[in-house]
């Protein structure tokens, strides 16, 4: 390279012609060398470009049993080469060269190939976008994850509403109002039978479980994480009602527009409820688990303006502060971070 420099260097002319070398390098070469590799098609199996798919499948199958491991004796395996190593070879170009042939779309692509060589880029990008496709479709893939998902869902949320249905039966003012009130309705007087029908002191302290277990799920309206789950609340029925839900919210915020914006009209308790709700970053489940005093106490300091939430909200910080001041395990983690807190080292001396 350097003695091409110095003679172009010398030469009148010559660093164009250094140029026009160069190019002449850099051009593409024949692209059928890069190209052989990719497919093993009509040669292996010694079909023309014609051959039906019972053609291509009848000399897979001659070839297979001439070639194949196990059939193999030490025959010499043709002009490849002699030996078990190369008849195993040719046993591996052969079904791979049925493999490209059966199917429709890797033999056009192979038929491509030979028509047009040049295009390598093209045949390395089909050749291994076929080869390292899923083999599996991937919107089924999608749709059992997204089953499985839904069902330990569900499941999750009917083990957590039973948690805590079990702990709401132990506490003591609501089991004897769930007592109380299954007496009144002759439920646990069905429980003490006699004659060939009576049962257990064990059978019967269940059934009576059960039946204030019932009644518990049927008085008590349980709200947020542990409320009693619904179908259309897993994952697999909000994708599918997506499109729904999104005209719904669409609709409703036109006619925010045109009612509040527009006409102007005064807020009802359900939209300064949604407005309070949205200053406080709740969630629907969340804001519905709150006590119905917290949310008139709400309305009665008219927190859908927001100069009034940004009172409420400074009060209820500084009243968070002075809770957290008079805690003794704050005032404990205070002094711990004065005396001993972190980037600072201590030594004990024994």
């Amino acid at each position: 390279m350097a003695a091409a420099a110095a003679v172009a260097a010398r030469c009148p002319g010559g660093w164009w012609a250094l140029c026009l070398c160069l190019c002449a390098a850099l051009l593409p070469r024949p692209a059928r060398g890069l190209t052989d590799r990719l497919y093993c098609g009509r040669r292996v199996l010694g079909v023309s470009r014609q051959a039906s798919k019972a053609e291509i499948a009848r000399a897979y199958r001659q070839l297979a049993r001439q070639y194949h491991p196990d059939r193999y004796r030490g025959e010499p395996a043709g002009g490849e080469g002699s030996g078990a190593q190369a008849a195993h070879e040719k046993f591996l170009l052969i079904a791979a060269a049925y493999e490209t042939l059966k199917d429709e779309e890797t033999r056009k692509d192979y038929d491509y190939m030979l028509d047009h060589p040049e295009e390598y880029y093209r045949h390395y990008y089909h050749y291994y976008s076929r080869r390292l496709a899923p083999k599996v479709d991937v919107t089924i893939v999608i749709l059992v994850t997204v089953c499985a998902i839904s069902v330990f869902q569900f499941f999750s949320w009917w083990s957590s509403y039973n948690e805590a249905i079990n702990y709401l039966a132990s506490v003591p003012k609501y089991r004897i109002q769930a007592t109380e009130i299954a007496r009144q309705q002759g439920l646990l007087n069905k429980t003490k039978e006699k004659g060939k029908n009576r049962r257990s002191k064990e059978e019967i302290r269940e059934e009576e479980e059960e039946i204030i277990k019932d009644i518990i799920k049927n008085k008590i309206d349980i709200k947020g994480g542990y409320q009693k789950p619904k179908i259309y609340d897993i994952l697999l029925f909000q994708i599918l009602l997506a499109p729904f839900y999104w005209c719904k919210y669409i609709v409703w915020y036109c006619w925010w527009i045109y009612c509040f914006t527009i006409k102007g009209q005064e807020y009802g308790v359900e939209e300064k409820l949604y407005i309070i709700r949205r200053y406080m970053k709740m969630s629907q489940s969340q804001f519905d688990s709150l006590e119905d005093h917290q949310k008139e106490t709400f309305l009665e300091r008219q927190l859908w303006i927001r100069e009034n939430y940004e009172v409420y909200k400074r009060e209820q910080e500084e009243e968070l502060k002075k809770k957290m001041a008079m805690d003794p395990r704050w005032k404990r983690y205070r002094r711990w971070m004065k005396n001993e807190g972190p980037g600072r080292l201590t030594f004990t001396d024994d």
